[in-house]
């Protein structure tokens, strides 16, 4: 590493102020400041330091996405097998998906990193780390039949439009891997409305022919709740693309169709413990989504008019996106209250708007990203009632002299 230090060290003079590709500046000191932490630190307008910047603190939450991304990654394989009839071993499997996964990875992030230099060019500013992160979610969150010509006309629209219109990292109302989704979602409804199957059936790489089988399912475990008939209230099972039944240690382990990073909880939940420990992520909101989500869960059992409304609150909590939402989105610190108390209203409502709109519309049965995106929209609200009422409390205590 000493080695690469003194490289960068004798180049930098070349990117500086008056140096022969200064015009280059921002895109050097990016690099640079990827490989080492800076050792400058400002001298103004500053009232906490912290030993770990906002880069450190993005490639934290990568690490963490990390499970999800290479579960994701096999089950997108184990889930082509299913669906073509192929038995291949562990690693055939891992890699069929690991090559189906990684160009949409590649996509996002040059589509997005690619924007975020030239507006840093354009504007003679440092480039933002916030897409770090972004980069990652985008290719986890879209099913993985999703043209690559897509994410990158979705990655730019949300890039542009919900990021660097608002000044860039820090500045956005909208989390930005979820308005992609959205962008997606409204372009290409019936794609991406959360309820067809994504399994990848044709056999791209050439690791194993297959023919396909009868019986093959259509839809997510979300999908079958939302379009089954009363008459099976009571009665009804969730079944994979062979028709065999789920049990919630299925759901819960993730063998089963959905998004590429969304589906085994036991892996998100790696990653929400090292957010949690490093203190990146807020515990508050995050428990606030799962205990939002299970009262509504629960309130909807009481009724039970249709299925969707008797599906148990842990099999809510577990099918979908709602556990990666309340890890990784919901809990976004640019995008989500950020009182103490507002967090736990934040999260309460994210989590019962999810399930409220997973029930009550079954032209999308996923829920979870259009609540995130609705509470986005009143996080300063909630924050501003919460410090409006302590300024209230406050000054009922302490009696002010006229």
């Amino acid at each position: 590493m000493k080695a690469l230090r003194n490289f960068l060290n004798r180049m930098k003079p070349a990117f500086e102020e008056g140096g022969k590709l200064s015009a280059l500046r921002s895109v050097f000191e990016g690099f640079e400041t990827f490989l080492f932490v800076p050792n400058e630190t400002s001298r103004s307008g500053v009232h906490i330091h912290d030993s770990i910047d906002s880069k450190r603190t993005m490639i934290v939450v990568v690490v963490a996405l990390m499970p999800a991304l290479l579960f994701g990654m096999y089950n997108t394989g184990y889930q082509h097998n299913l669906a073509t009839g192929i038995a291949a071993s562990w690693g055939i499997t891992f890699l069929y998906g690991f090559l189906t996964v990684l160009p949409k990875i590649v996509v996002s992030y040059v589509v997005g990193l690619g924007i975020e230099f030239v507006s840093a060019q354009i504007k003679k500013e440092e480039i933002q780390e916030g897409f770090l992160v972004s980069g990652m979610l985008i290719p986890m969150i879209v099913p993985v039949d999703t043209p690559l010509w897509m994410i990158a006309v979705a990655t730019a629209f949300a890039v542009v439009f919900a990021k660097e219109v608002f000044g860039g990292t820090g500045y956005n109302i909208f989390n930005v891997a979820l308005v992609t989704r959205a962008f997606l979602f409204f372009a290409y409804p019936a794609a991406m409305s959360g309820d067809k199957v994504f399994v990848r059936t044709a056999d791209t790489f050439g690791l194993g022919a297959g023919t396909p089988i009868d019986g093959f399912s259509g839809a997510t475990p979300l999908g079958q709740i939302a379009t089954a008939s009363k008459d099976l209230i009571g009665s009804f099972q969730a079944v994979d693309v062979l028709n065999r039944p789920l049990s919630t240690i299925d759901m819960v382990i993730g063998l089963i169709p959905g998004s590429i990073g969304e589906t085994s909880v036991i892996a998100i939940l790696l990653g929400a413990a090292l957010l949690l420990y490093t203190g990146i992520a807020s515990w508050k909101t995050m428990l606030s989504v799962f205990v939002g989500g299970a009262v509504a869960a629960y309130g909807f059992n009481l009724i039970g008019t249709t299925v969707a409304m008797t599906v148990s609150p842990l099999e809510h909590l577990v099918l979908g996106g709602f556990a990666f939402g309340a890890v990784f989105m919901a809990t976004d610190p640019v995008t989500s209250a950020r009182t103490e108390t507002g967090k736990y209203i934040y999260g309460f409502l994210v989590g019962a708007m999810a399930i409220v709109i997973r029930v009550l519309n079954p032209g999308y049965p996923e829920g979870m990203m259009l609540a995130i995106l609705l509470m986005n929209t009143f996080a300063p609200l909630i924050d501003y009632f919460v410090v409006d009422g302590n300024v209230k409390r406050r000054l009922r205590r302490v009696p002010v002299e006229k």
